[in-house]
């Protein structure tokens, strides 16, 4: 869940942005590119060639072989946010969008290669997070009547169904590979730790027990690793995920296991919204930042 295009805190200071990726191995990283601009959230594409990212309200397509990004071309659909993720099949793509009217987050749908937008939830706020390996369901985070709950929708929209209804903030839905599971972050235990339940939202089990915040639970391609972002404990309010702070990116393993530190970093918000594992499971994508 992202509520302004550019995260809090940013406005009046010059951002610097910059993408890379880890090896989740070895912990080497690689600096793909520093610019002087928000980027945000990157997602890999299914055949690894590219990222996808959000700037300045468009979805921009970053080629790993040149070193160059291309915005995609989706029409009015030009204030997204950082909340967007592929299809399984890598020919779509969802996003989270501020529309004219209100200025509130709805999710829509349009080819990858760029084309004519589709609304999937005409009701906002929300925040796209994950997709079914069926294709067939959006799962996203939504405000309800004053509560922020999980939901899945029919990917050509309709009706849709709450899973969670827990009192507190419910976040961040991923589907697991199999299909099987839902992941998601919830403060329902105090602090914000990485949950999982069935896809039809029974079964609710805490994954994560830090003496932290862990926030965005994202499942590798193999099922077997979760990555995560994490905030120190009184440093940010259990709800929140500020920018501009000093956080981890964590792995543990999908079936439970105390999280290890991969990466510490400067940046929280737009480091780690979506999905950004490489397909073959061993590289994480993210962003990190500096403030001028």
């Amino acid at each position: 869940m992202n509520v302004l295009t550019a995260p809090r805190g940013r406005e009046d200071r010059k951002v610097i942005s910059m993408l890379e990726i880890v090896d989740i191995a070895t912990g080497e990283r690689t600096l793909l590119g520093e610019f002087d601009e928000l980027i945000e959230a990157p997602n890999w594409t299914a055949d690894g060639k590219h990222l996808v990212y959000n700037s300045n309200g468009r979805i921009v397509a970053f080629d790993l072989s040149t070193g160059t990004g291309k915005a995609i071309d989706a029409d009015y659909v030009d204030d997204c946010n950082n909340d967007h993720v592929l299809s399984p099949d890598g020919t779509l793509i969802a996003v989270s969008h501020h529309t004219k009217e209100d200025a509130q987050s709805r999710i829509y749908v349009f080819p990858i290669g760029g084309g004519e937008p589709w609304l999937v939830t005409p009701i906002a706020p929300s925040y796209l997070h994950g997709w079914s390996p069926d294709g067939k369901l959006l799962a996203y985070c939504a405000e309800r009547n004053g509560q922020y709950d999980v939901y899945t929708i029919p990917l050509k929209g309709g009706v849709e169904k709450q899973l969670t209804h827990t009192p507190g903030l419910d976040d961040g839905p991923e589907y697991s590979p199999c299909g099987k599971f839902i992941w998601f972050n919830s403060v329902r235990s105090g602090l914000m730790q990485a949950w999982r339940m069935e896809a039809d939202g029974s079964n609710p089990t805490q994954m994560t027990f830090d003496d932290a915040n862990t926030w965005f639970p994202h499942v590798s391609p193999d099922g077997k690793t979760i990555a995560c972002i994490t905030y120190a404990k009184g440093d940010v309010q259990p709800g929140d995920h500020p920018p501009n702070k000093n956080v981890e990116i964590r792995l543990f393993p999908a079936e439970g296991g105390i999280p290890q530190t991969l990466v510490k970093l400067f940046g929280g918000q737009g480091t780690l919204n979506v999905n950004s594992w490489s397909p073959d499971s061993k590289r994480l994508a993210f962003v990190s930042y500096r403030m001028k």
